[in-house]
This record gives C-alpha cells, structure tokens and sequence, in this order.
C-alpha cells in the first residue's frame, strides 16, 4: 500500500456511486486527490456550449459539496491538462493518475497522450470504463466491422450481462492533509453571460441526487407506459435523464439495473426503454468508429448535398417562429428549459433539413449550445439521422408534416399552447395550423397571422416538393471518391 497520494481525474462522471476509477483508487488505499480540469482546447471544434456549462456549474457545485460532507475538497484548475497535472503531481507527490475512459476523438487522443507521457515519467496511469454498458472496442459485426446499423447492434448486445454497478466503498475513503491550490468554482466561467438559461433552475436540479429521485419517479410511475407515452411531449412520458447520464451523474448501469429490479421482464415499455438505452451506446460506437462524423456525413455522398445557406431561415427556426407551431413550441421549450422531448426534436429536424434545406450541421451546433444534454455522440447520430446521411438514417425523401406530427401527438394542442401563449385561445382543431381558421375565430382569439404569430415560413407542400427535387439533382450527382 502506497501512501503517495492517487488523483482521481473526474471528467463526465461527476458522481461518487457507481464510479469504477474512484472505486479503484479508494481499494488502492491511498489518500485520494479528487480533480476537476476545464480545458477547453480539449475539446476540439466541440467545446461545451453555454448549455452544457451552465449543468457543468451546477454539478461541479454538486461534487463539491459531496465530497466536502466526506471530509475532502475537488481541486478546480483551468487549463491545459497535462500543465495541470504536472502542477498537482508537484504539488501534492501524487504517484498514481485514475479516470474513467472518454471516447470522442479528440478526447480520446488527449487520454492516449497523458498515458504515455505521464507513464513515461514514472507516474501509474489507469484508466477504466463507467460510462458504457459495452465499451465501443468490444461491439463488432460477424465480419469483424464497426456496426453502422442499431439493430443489428442490439442484437449483437441484448443478451450480454450487464455489469452491476460498482460499490464504491465510501466509508474507506481517505483524503491528503493538505490539498494544492483550487481555483474559485466562478473562475471558470461557466455560466453564460447573457440571462437566457434564468429559467433553468426551475426545471433542473444537477445533482447525482437528483438523477436517481428522477429515476426513481420513473420507474414508478411512467416506465410500464413508456411505449405508448414516450411521444406525447405534453404526457412527460420520458425519464428526462439524459443530461445526468451525459454528466455521469448517473450511470447505465445503475439504470438497466433498476429496470431490471423494479419492473416486469415482459412489460413493453421497460423493453423500449431499455432500447433506448442501447440507442445511446449505440451512439457511442459510431461516434468511436467513426470519429469525423460531427463535421462530416457517415455516407460520404451526401458531402455533395445541396444544402442552402439562409441566415433568415436558420434565425427563424432557432427563435421558434416559423409559423409551424409545433416546431415552434418545441425550439422554444429548448430556448426556455434547456432541454426538448424527443419526438419534437424529430419534427423540428426535418424541417430544418427538409423544408428549409439547412444543412444538418447547423441544427447540430445549435443543438450543442442551447441542449443541457448536448451528448456528442447522440447529438451527431440524430442529426445524421434527420440529414439521411448517417447511421440507420431515415431516407432523405421522408419529410415530416409537421401539422399532421401535432394533431397525432399533441391533439388537444396543450404542448403548443404552453409554448407558444399566441395561440391559447384557439381551439384544438386549428392550433395545428391556424392559417386555416376562420377569421372571426382568429379575431376572437386574439391573433393577427403575421403579426401576432407568423405565417409559416413556407408553405409545407412546396416545403416538401423543393426537398424532393433537392434529392433527386443530389442523387443525379456523381459521387465523391473516397
């Protein structure tokens, strides 16, 4: 047993249950150094957007006062990583760096370096796996090929034994006398300057306690119902932890473990739900596999796609004011909360890439910045997915009516109206598309098509034919050699 002090490196698995590094370094026996680096280089062309650092305030202050309540400190430090690391090694004699395993590409070949250099200079590196049911590396096809398609995926990990979570032996913990300088939480400026996220707190509470109440009150009260619910975004159907498993405040094991304690093997919704967590990782192997996928379509083709460029049209999108009230209500549910239900993430997609002809990647970094959840892996897969032009995508010449998408999932018009108040006082059979009501019922409920609410930005038939000609000059293209 060594009395060198081991620093524990968190990163996205801000939680002290359920963490294998941590767990290994408490069995090592050494006092425990925990560690907190925001290097923002480290990220490449996808820094954390303003989103994603308010939740990295919240759950760092959340981390912060859970180790304090066990005696100890997370040491804050801004920077390049291995400066950072030098310093703290200087500092504290520290021999041994653990952290659990990253798999974007640029993080994955910071990891790789601080290893070998690390290593070289005589200081123990381990690493170890606490974010994935199934590490990319161990997922292949029968041809020994990365999986491009979920379900041949799922069926290759379905039947796989997941790992129980980690006992994380807490009450053994031990911390150094002393600990080296820490920088003030505010000294990373994390939370945005301009006020748009003022109303996240009333929706969010980032906290590894939070995550499991979340789940808690899942399992009891939305899981048996998932598959008939889970598209209805006024239903709350969803579980909503995708931020907490994107912060590692919250682990899939610790998930497919409750499911699998608290709910009927047969139920249908437990099953679905279950799927979506495969999704997930599903997300994770592409993403590993294929490591340029943020910036560049997993069919190579569609690198030639005629996207259009329209500042007005992109700007209308975000702001939730297209005239298409459900896309509306859902861009500004994200503008409002942070966050938006799943199948209204589909609608507004396909209309960005569809009706507008907006490249993907536009949508995708307006995603990552707004989206407390913006997840790299997840955020790329579904865009792709909307593009036609990533794994298991959906054909290019599907495009969603977003009239019809309302009246299916939101048919009393509740999700549109809590969004978008212009329209509360229509009734139901309108609010969907409200160009179509009569003008005295517009009159009585307040709205001036134009003025009040907007006329949709293009109509959706000529939306949707200008996409189909879009695909048929694409696919009459010769395709790029590879």
């Amino acid at each position: 047993m060594t009395t060198a002090p081991t620093i524990l490196w968190f990163r996205n698995d801000l939680r002290l249950g359920d963490n294998t590094a941590l767990a290994e370094a408490i069995t090592l026996g050494a006092p425990v150094l925990p560690l907190y680096i925001h290097d923002t280089n480290a990220y490449g062309a996808w820094p954390p957007g303003e989103a994603s650092n308010w939740w990295l305030h919240h759950a760092l202050k959340s981390l912060q006062s859970d180790l304090s309540a066990l005696g100890g400190t997370l040491i804050l430090r801004t920077g390049d990583s291995k400066k950072v690391l030098q310093e703290i090694i200087a500092a504290s004699g520290a021999e041994q760096i653990y952290w659990n395993r990253r798999y974007a590409g640029s993080l994955r070949e910071l990891d790789a370096r601080m290893k070998r250099h690390f290593s070289d200079a005589g200081i123990a590196v381990k690493s170890f796996n606490s974010a994935l049911l199934n590490e990319p590396h161990t997922v292949s096809t029968k041809a020994g090929k990365p999986c491009k398609v979920y379900t041949p995926y799922f069926k290759n990990v379905q039947d796989r034994v997941v790992e129980a979570p980690v006992d994380t032996p807490l009450d053994r913990l031990s911390f150094p006398d002393s600990f080296p300088d820490s920088e003030p939480l505010d000294a990373l400026g994390l939370i945005p300057k301009k006020d748009w996220h003022k109303e996240f707190s009333e929706y969010w509470e980032p906290t590894e306690a939070a995550a499991h109440k979340r789940l808690d009150h899942f399992l009891e009260k939305r899981v048996t119902a998932y598959d008939q619910q889970r598209d209805y975004p006024e239903d709350a159907g969803t579980s909503s932890l995708s931020p907490y498993l994107h912060f590692g405040q919250i682990g899939p094991r610790q998930i497919i473990q409750a499911l699998n304690s608290r709910t009927d093997a047969t139920n249908e919704g437990a099953f679905i739900y279950r799927k979506e967590i495969y999704w997930r990782e599903f997300a994770y192997n592409v993403l590993y596999h294929f490591p340029d996928t943020p910036d560049q379509p997993l069919q190579p083709a569609y690198a030639n796609f005629p996207w259009e460029s329209d500042s007005a049209l992109l700007r209308a999108w975000q702001r939730g004011q297209t005239g298409y009230p459900i896309v509306d209500a859902g861009m500004r549910q994200l503008w409002q909360t942070g966050w938006m239900h799943n199948r209204v993430r589909m609608i507004v997609a396909s209309l960005l890439v569809k009706h507008l002809l907006q490249d993907w990647k536009e949508g995708a970094r307006w995603f990552w910045n707004t989206l407390l959840d913006a997840d790299l892996a997840s955020n790329t897969l579904g865009w792709q997915w909307s593009g036609g032009c990533g794994a298991d995508a959906a054909p290019y010449f599907r495009v969603f009516n977003p009239m019809t998408q309302g009246q299916k999932f939101d048919p009393e018009g509740t999700y549109v109206k809590r969004y978008v108040p212009e329209l509360a006082a229509l009734p139901a059979k309108y609010v969907h598309a409200p160009w179509e009501a009569p003008d005295g019922l517009l009159q009585n409920a307040g709205i001036v098509l134009g003025e009040t609410y907007p006329l949709p930005v293009i109509e959706h038939k000529a939306g949707r034919a200008r996409a189909l000609d879009a695909f048929s000059r694409f696919r009459k293209e010769p395709e790029p050699v590879s």
